[in-house]
């Protein structure tokens, strides 16, 4: 594996990445040819440099992980504090995908645990990851199903003793210093469609931003809008794999992203991303990333500006050079 070095060993290599990071501007972004390390051997070093105390975060960077499971959703997110949570974690096959990944990363706990909703595209591999990491929380929305899929997970739940904190607005989530993350959907207590009672999760760091949608639709995004929270942010992952049953005009004139991320399979049965959600994307002015063209994408964020790498290119992508933050491909 290819590190990255620093010839001159009395500047941080924290303040240098930043530096970096800030006087550049990049899009959505391909990653480099060969094997390029991971975002936590590069925290490792920044920390190993450095000579602020301890207690202090071991990066001045926030990294988002769009782990690519195909028809699916898997979000790692690693705080600058050093903490680390994890929304979905794909399908059932994808949980040797999704473990080893985040393990690839060097991490051995997660602090917050996120099943969106209990769809099997969500929380398939949430068992296999309660199962295998140190966990801290669990956080799910109040809403049960009768399959197999969700009584895992609610079995890996209670064989660690763990509890479930029911997402709903109000609910802080502590990454650390620096960062706030906070629950803001669902608003209602009763959906006719699973989808509605996804969690959404606005995320926010220095002057940049984070919105998590899971598979919200309309119904829940027109809450969203109506309550009054803060929904703008630099990055939008896209609700329901770019379907357009979500990303209402309405909602998406609120968030006004930047960047927009879509989770989607390469040919899915389904047509995702739907053409109507493209075009009020591009009619926006957002640049999309998709893991079915682009693969894994890393977005980072110095709390000024973010940038992406991705762990494939596609002509249709927007791509800048050289990419801050290579992409640790996963083990299989």
């Amino acid at each position: 594996m290819k590190l990255l070095t620093y010839k001159r060993q009395t500047i941080p290599a924290y303040i240098i990445l930043t530096l970096f990071l800030t006087i550049i501007m990049i899009g959505c972004s391909s990653s480099s040819s060969g094997s390029p390390p991971n975002p936590s051997e590069t925290r490792q070093r920044q920390q190993s440099q450095s000579t602020t105390p301890a207690s202090a975060p071991v990066s001045q960077t926030l990294i988002v992980h769009f782990i690519d499971v195909g028809q699916a959703d898997s979000i790692l997110i690693q705080a600058p504090s050093g903490k680390n949570m994890l929304i979905d974690a794909g399908n059932n096959e994808d949980r040797s995908t999704v473990v080893n990944y985040i393990k690839n990363q060097g991490i051995s706990k997660l602090d917050i645990v996120v099943g969106t909703h209990p769809h099997e595209d969500h929380i398939g591999g949430l068992d296999t990851v309660i199962n295998t990491f140190d966990i801290d929380q669990v956080v799910m929305p109040n809403k049960t199903h009768t399959t197999q899929t969700f009584k895992d997970v609610l079995t890996a739940v209670q064989n660690k003793g763990l509890k479930i904190t029911t997402a709903k607005p109000g609910v802080n989530l502590d990454l650390g210093t620096g960062v706030t993350a906070s629950v803001i959907a669902p608003i209602g207590t009763s959906y006719d469609d699973l989808n509605s009672y996804s969690a959404v999760i606005r995320l926010v760091f220095g002057n940049t931003s984070f919105l998590f949608t899971g598979d919200a639709p309309s119904d829940s995004e027109a809450e969203m809008v109506s309550s009054g929270t803060t929904l703008a942010s630099t990055v939008l992952k896209v609700g329901h794999h770019g379907s357009s049953t979500s990303t209402s005009q309405a909602f998406l004139n609120k968030v006004n992203p930047k960047y927009a991320v879509i989770m989607v399979g390469k040919d899915n049965d389904y047509g995702h991303p739907h053409k109507e959600t493209l075009d009020k994307l591009a009619n926006i002015g957002a640049k999309v990333c998709r893991t079915d063209l682009n693969g894994i994408i890393i977005a980072a964020s110095d709390g000024s500006t973010v940038s992406f790498t991705t762990s494939k290119t596609a002509n249709n992508i927007s791509i800048s050079s050289p990419a801050p933050v290579p992409v640790a491909a996963p083990a299989h």
